[in-house]
Order: structure tokens, then sequence, then C-alpha cells
């Protein structure tokens, strides 16, 4: 079965082999060495000050940044699950989120952020999706980011980057705790979270200590700038993250990020030739994103007929999208098999006349 949902991502011949190595205690210097080459990999992958390595799923990361990043209200962007999940850890931690919410092929606005921000001066973070994977729509993150520091610069921006680390280049620079995951781009197994932070929030810990128990991030802070970790380390993860890092560092970071966009690319114009609707109007490039009536029995289709396995999508949309994977190390065969097996599957159902041209465009833009 060929496994092309946009997470868990398949899981590389040469990750699983890092991960099947002797297992390793994590109250040891051979162990240290490895997390030190990862946590250092992850350093130069982001280029911020500090990055944290939590044995949880990314929920756990997002939950954490919240309750360390905000003191008394939190702005969120709804525009999928994901979006809604931060405004749920928000209202848990009693952290009074104002929502900003829109439809899930629909941007955030800069404007809205702008006014939201100058109408309430006890907002004092922002959490935001560069990707929300739900509709595999891209937010202007970067940029909200960049100006909501021009409007309060002591504000703490938590962007979740789940499907966006290690898909595209992202520029940090105005982001204070950037979210990843181990089971999309970088191809691991789920289990690992990771907080990249900026030097402003590594202050903040520094100087007012951390939040909870387990996910105290001032503790972890500590801990793992000597290369351990404050409670049992997700050791075969961390094993199998360094030979990712370093199988990227060998590509080259640029070509990595290339090939990436040159699918994504190649793939919308395929979409598009068999005259399907692609759904977010910004997409990312972590996912292509059909929206279909009789899209649950197409993907019913390829799973059983073509054994390509696909994603759907969420609440009203559930039984309505198609979202075929492009994070990670994607062989462009993989994208042509799923795209070629999505248009058989609609000659079978009648929908359109089977003639080719899915594979053929992509494979035309892709090796031109």
């Amino acid at each position: 079965m060929l496994l092309m949902t946009p997470g868990p991502t398949p899981v590389p011949e040469f990750i699983r082999f890092a991960m099947a190595q002797k297992s390793v205690h994590h109250r040891t210097s051979e162990f240290e060495a490895i997390f030190s080459s990862a946590r250092e990999g992850l350093k130069r992958f982001t280029k911020q000050a500090e990055v944290l390595l939590l044995a949880s799923t990314g929920t756990g990361a997002m939950e954490a940044a919240v309750t360390h990043f905000c003191k008394t209200r939190i702005l969120t962007v709804n525009a999928g699950k994901f979006g809604e999940r931060f405004t749920k850890i928000a209202k848990a931690y009693g952290k009074n989120p104002l929502e900003l919410k829109y439809e899930w092929n629909t941007p955030a606005s800069i404007e809205d952020i702008e006014s939201a921000l100058k109408s309430d001066p006890n907002i004092d973070a922002v959490a935001i999706q560069i990707c929300e994977s739900a509709g595999g729509l891209r937010h202007p993150a970067e940029e909200i980011a960049k100006r909501a520091k021009e409007i309060r610069s002591d504000i703490f921006i938590i962007a979740d980057g789940i499907t966006a680390v290690g898909v595209e280049p992202i520029d940090a620079s105005n982001i204070d705790a950037l979210i990843a995951g181990s089971q999309k781009a970088f191809m691991i197994p789920p289990g690992l979270a990771i907080i990249s932070l900026s030097q402003k929030a590594v202050d903040h810990l520094d100087k007012n200590g951390g939040s909870g128990f387990y996910f105290n991030l001032a503790t972890e802070l500590k801990n793992q700038r000597k290369n351990t970790t404050a409670w049992t380390a997700a050791t075969t993860l961390v094993q199998g993250l360094d030979a990712m890092l370093k199988r990227i560092e060998e590509i080259g970071m640029e070509k990595f990020y290339a090939d990436t966009r040159k699918r994504h690319t190649a793939g919308l114009e395929a979409l598009k030739a068999m005259g399907l609707f692609i759904y977010p109007k910004t997409p990312s490039l972590a996912m292509l994103t059909v929206l279909h009536n009789d899209a649950a029995n197409l993907r019913k289709w390829m799973k059983k007929e073509a054994f390509v396995n696909v994603g759907g999508g969420q609440d009203d949309l559930k039984d309505k999208l198609i979202r075929i994977n492009n994070m990670g190390l994607v062989e462009p065969s993989n994208t042509a098999w799923s795209i070629n097996a999505l248009e058989i599957a609609l000659h079978k159902a009648n929908i359109r006349t089977f003639d080719g041209v899915g594979s053929k465009v992509f494979c035309e833009r892709y090796f031109a």
C-alpha cells in the first residue's frame, strides 16, 4: 500500500534502519551525542536561537507554547481543525482567546490581525498555523507575524508549522515559537514534537521560568542545553530525526525545497488538466487538495484497487476532500501514481473519461 496521506508520511528505509539500531539508554553519553547532533541539525534547519524536542505529538507542543507565551489573552486564527485546536487549548487554560474565524479555504487577513491588536491591548500572543492542513491552506503567517510585531513589539507569535516545517523555507525572524512534528516532512513515526524558539522566547523562559510540570519548557531548556531531557526521551525517534536531518544536508536544503515545490506545481497543473477544483485559495506546498462531491468513493476506490491511501477531509468536508501528501522525500513516481489512480477512479465512477492527461501533464511539468 502506497501511503500518500498528509501525515503520517511513510518512513523511508534509511530512517527505519537508523531506528532499528541497538537501543541506547537516554542517560548515557552515547545518546547525548545523538541528541546533540539532532538539536544542532534542527537549529541549522530552523535558524532559530534554540530548539526543544518533546516526547509528544504536535498538540502537546501547541499546548506548551500557549501556556508559556500567553499571560493574559491570545488572538487565535481558526481556518480549520488545528486553528480551532489553538482556541480550545487557550480556553482550557483560561487565556480568554479572541478568535478570528475564516472559511477553511480562506487565508487569514493581515488587516483583521491588525484591527484586533489595535482594539484590544490585553492581547499578548498570537497563534496561527503556517499551513492549516485540514484544507491544505497556506496562511501569510510570516507577514502577519511581522505586522503584529510592528504594532506591539513585545507580543509573542506562536506558529504551528507542523505541516510546513521542512516543506518550504520559513522566515522565522518574527516567530517566537515555531512548532513541528515528526510524522510530517521529517518522515518519522508520530510521537516527537519540536519547538524552535526565538532569542526573545529563550530570554523569557530564562527570566520567568516555566509553567506546569511535564510540558515545562524552562525545565526542558535547562536540560536540553546539556544534551539530555527532563523526562524519558523518545530515543528511537531522535535517532530517526538525526538520520533525516543528515540526509537533507547531504541533498542540500535548496534542492530539498526546490524538489518539493516542483512536485507541487506539477501536481496542481495535472489536477487542473483533469478538470478538478483545487480547494484552498492559497494552497500549501505540503499537499495537493481537491474538492469533489464524490471524494469519499474516489478515495475508497484508490485504496482498494490502486493500493494508494490518500487523505480525506474533516467535519463538513469529511467526504468532499482528497488530500495527497507532498511533504518530505516523496518520489515523483509516487505522486504520478496517485494522480493516475485518481484519474482512473474518476473514469470508473463515470465522472470523466480516462485519457491519461493527469500523469502526462505531471511528468511534462516535473521533468521538463
